[in-house]
């Protein structure tokens, strides 16, 4: 069956991009290959402190949506979807990229983590794609497609990953699960797992430094990955010639997944 594809390949859609922290950001990468293929951004940041770094970015990739979002707070959420519906009246891609885990959470073992800051861990890092995927589907009245971020960490112990490591695990079963729901919506949903990366979350491990240098060393083809491998891997999924993949977890990490 031949398909019809647009030029470019993503003309017109429209994607809401959240987690854009810095231009080191994953999901900055993504916004930057949604953009040269074609599509309309709304672009979030989570706070004033961020604004700052995120809002020059937004205006280079001429995102007409441009909204705070922490996704703690539920009636943020509910303005930047009720203006997407007002605005565009539909959406076509959905990012969610964010993790956070509190510092003295993170850093320890799992043996330590405080019930609490589990809990953080797991609403900021996985229940937020639960609700922003929520509040998406109903704009996504032809289909679309989800994505989320993971990391290895969620299959493998990775030293120093801790707690982050079970809450990915949650992240990457909710995304199938919700592949299941929403297929019949024709609405497609990925996790992708990134290899290290020198982004503002990433750098809040320890020995991170030492992660990236092992990943590049590991490599199958020899080198990290960056922010826009992960983004065109996205533009990709998102057209519609991955109209037949859901439910996947999909690394762009060089090969460093298959190596024992």
């Amino acid at each position: 069956m031949t398909i019809e594809i647009p030029r470019p390949i993503l003309k017109g859609a429209k994607a809401l991009v959240t987690g854009i922290a810095n231009e080191h950001s994953i999901a900055y990468g993504c916004a930057k290959a949604f953009r040269e293929m074609g599509a309309d951004l709304a672009i979030t940041y989570a706070n004033d402190k961020t604004r700052g770094y995120v809002e020059p970015l937004a205006t280079a990739l001429e995102a007409p949506l441009f909204m705070q979002l922490d996704v703690t707070r539920q009636e943020q959420a509910d303005a930047v979807f009720a203006r997407i519906g007002q605005e565009w009246g539909g959406l076509d891609i959905m990012v969610h990229s964010m993790a956070f885990a509190p510092k003295d959470d993170l850093q320890g073992g799992l043996l330590d983590c405080s019930a609490a800051g589990f809990g953080q861990a797991m609403d900021i890092s996985c229940h937020s794609f639960i609700r922003l995927a929520r509040a998406s589907a109903p704009l996504m009245k032809n289909g679309g497609t989800m994505f989320t971020m993971s990391y290895y960490g969620a299959n493998k112990v990775v030293p120093n990953y801790n707690v982050m490591g079970p809450v990915k695990a949650a992240l990457e079963a909710c995304a199938r699960y919700l592949a299941f729901e929403l297929g019949p919506r024709h609405i497609r949903v990925h996790a992708i797992s990134p290899g290290p990366l020198l982004t503002r979350a990433g750098s809040g491990l320890k020995d991170f430094d030492r992660m990236l240098a092992e990943a590049a060393q590991r490599a199958p083809l020899g080198e990290l990955v960056d922010i826009m491998d992960v983004g065109y891997t996205c533009a990709f999924l998102a057209t519609p010639l991955a109209r037949r993949m859901s439910g996947e977890t999909l690394y762009v990490d060089g090969g460093v997944n298959i190596m024992a």
